[in-house]
């Protein structure tokens, strides 16, 4: 069955590879992606080949199932770029052209170029992704802080909503950061595993897709071939290479789920511990005063550091996430003071 199945795969890319066609009529990319279907063809066709030759009969016709059909209409509704991730996850190659450069941009001509390229892309992503991950438990927790404080000045049930909020947050966090790592993996394993069986099956073949791609973001035909040929040269390094080319997608970008949860409960935590720290040690409207500066004082921080990668000024980005949490915190605190008159 394993030939039927590649050959329904083969089908349905070429299906949808020219709908994104339709979808980009009148741009570059349609001769792009009007000649990949044709590739798919070709290669459904060898999958029948061999699905005859091992006496399993092939149907008549392709016909597309629901799940086709509806990504089918939601990328003439709403476009190819959008719906990137799920062409790639049905084995819609090309999809780095919405995420790489667009034709006439430089182009890698070494395989240790395209490694440097997406080196330069990853660096920084921890550092990004704590900084969101304080901005987040900051602002969750001094809100959920603030909302109470309005409501009551009864110090242990502040701190015991603000201990909940912060553990629940984090939790949260972590269980939707291990998920999507876990989903990204698990994509990246699928199709990987596509990859390898293509090149073992049909070398020349996924050589001349990635041909096509590179043609399409600004190379000669000729160039274009010889690149590609040389990056597929090795079985190994053709696999990364045609994962980020063909899929978008960067290995080197897919960490451990479990690595990816923890640092993000233990970023949550942190940010969300500093407007309740204030209320361990103090009650009243000390507590109140020193939790609402602490935290100004942290969203200003993590304001200017989010600037290094906007490129926009230290202060006003510092000023925004600022005002930001005081809208947010200032909003809740006056809902929950509200409450607590009402219910008083």
């Amino acid at each position: 069955m394993r030939e039927l199945d590649s050959w329904r795969e083969e089908k349905r890319s070429a299906w949808l590879y020219r709908v994104v066609a339709e979808a980009e009529a009148g741009t570059p990319r349609q001769a792009l992606f009007s000649e990949l279907a044709q590739e798919a063809d070709k290669q459904a066709a060898i999958w029948e080949r061999h699905a005859r030759t091992a006496g399993r009969p092939v149907p008549d016709g392709f016909v597309p199932d629901l799940r086709t059909r509806i990504v089918a209409r939601l990328v003439r509704r709403l476009g190819p770029r959008p719906l990137r991730g799920v062409l790639a996850a049905m084995k819609v190659r090309g999809m780095s052209l919405y995420t790489h450069a667009f034709p006439g941009h430089a182009m890698p001509h070494t395989l240790d170029d395209v490694g440097r390229r997406h080196r330069g892309v990853e660096s920084g992503g921890n550092l990004r992704a704590a900084v969101f991950g304080v901005n987040d438990g900051l602002i969750s927790n001094a809100s959920l802080i603030l909302g109470i404080a309005g409501a009551t000045s009864d110090n242990s049930l502040i701190l015991l909503s603000g201990a909940a909020g912060l553990i629940a947050g984090a939790f949260s966090m972590a269980a939707g950061e291990y998920v999507s790592v876990r989903s990204q993996r698990e994509m990246y394993e699928y199709q990987i595993g596509l990859e390898k069986q293509e090149l073992d099956q049909y070398p020349e073949e996924e050589a001349e897709e990635l041909a096509l791609i590179y043609q399409a973001r600004g190379l000669s035909r000729e160039e274009a071939a010889t690149l590609a040929k040389s990056l597929t040269a090795d079985p190994e390094k053709a696999l990364a290479t045609l994962a980020r080319e063909e899929l978008g997608l960067n290995p080197e970008d897919l960490g451990s789920p479990w690595g990816a949860a923890l640092f993000s409960f233990f970023s949550f935590a942190a940010g969300a511990s500093i407007p309740l720290l204030p209320f361990v040690f103090a009650s009243g409207t000390t507590s109140l005063m020193v939790a609402v500066a602490l935290t100004g004082i942290m969203l200003f921080a993590v304001g200017a550091t989010l600037s290094l990668f906007t490129g926009r000024s230290a202060t006003y980005s510092g000023l925004r996430m600022l005002a930001i949490g005081a809208a947010a915190g200032g909003f809740t605190y006056l809902i929950g003071k509200l409450l607590g008159v009402t219910l008083g």
